[in-house]
């Protein structure tokens, strides 16, 4: 059994058969990828079926104009398109000069913690940034300080819970 054809099939077979040459060198002159040429052939055919009231199957001059113009414009909207797309940056410094995710987390963490700290009395932040920034043990921090090591400690130890109050407040910790 064969499958009966339709007028428009007939139709779209034809101008495929007698314009995919045509149509395929005159988009190959603004797009230099064959595959992607080629998609785009595609493309105008599919757009020429949809419309294919308006065309006019008399005159070859006026179909491959027709279908030329449909070419056109589909390369137009591709080009388009790829002008909206990000490029793919081969540049190693320009690429490595991009903060990371990361990066930007750390520059956000180190903000909170500031302001933070502000908020602590001066006592308590001079413990934290001897202790927690710059890693001195408690004896040392308490020479530093001229206080006792475990008036340190409990400075410490207090300033942390104070900490924590403050980035509850602040809604990064619940």
């Amino acid at each position: 059994m064969r499958r009966r054809v339709s007028p428009d099939e007939e139709l779209m077979t034809a101008l495929y058969t007698e314009h995919y040459a045509v149509l395929l060198s005159f988009i190959s002159r603004y797009v230099h990828d064959r595959h992607k040429a080629e998609d785009l052939v595609q493309e105008t055919l599919l757009r020429a079926w949809r419309h294919i009231d308006h065309l006019e199957v008399d005159s070859t001059g006026r179909t491959r104009s027709y279908l030329l113009t449909i070419a056109r414009n589909v390369v137009t909207n591709a080009w388009r398109a790829e002008q909206r797309r990000p490029r793919l940056v081969a540049d190693d410094t320009a690429v490595e000069s991009v903060p990371s995710a990361d990066s930007v987390d750390q520059l956000v963490e180190g903000w909170l913690v500031a302001e933070a700290l502000e908020r602590l009395s001066a006592e308590h932040q001079a413990v934290v940034k001897a202790m927690y920034y710059e890693g001195q043990s408690v004896a040392d921090a308490a020479r530093r300080l001229s206080v006792p090591e475990g008036t340190v400690k409990s400075r410490a130890y207090y300033a942390v819970r104070a900490l924590r109050t403050v980035f509850e407040e602040m809604g990064v910790i619940r």
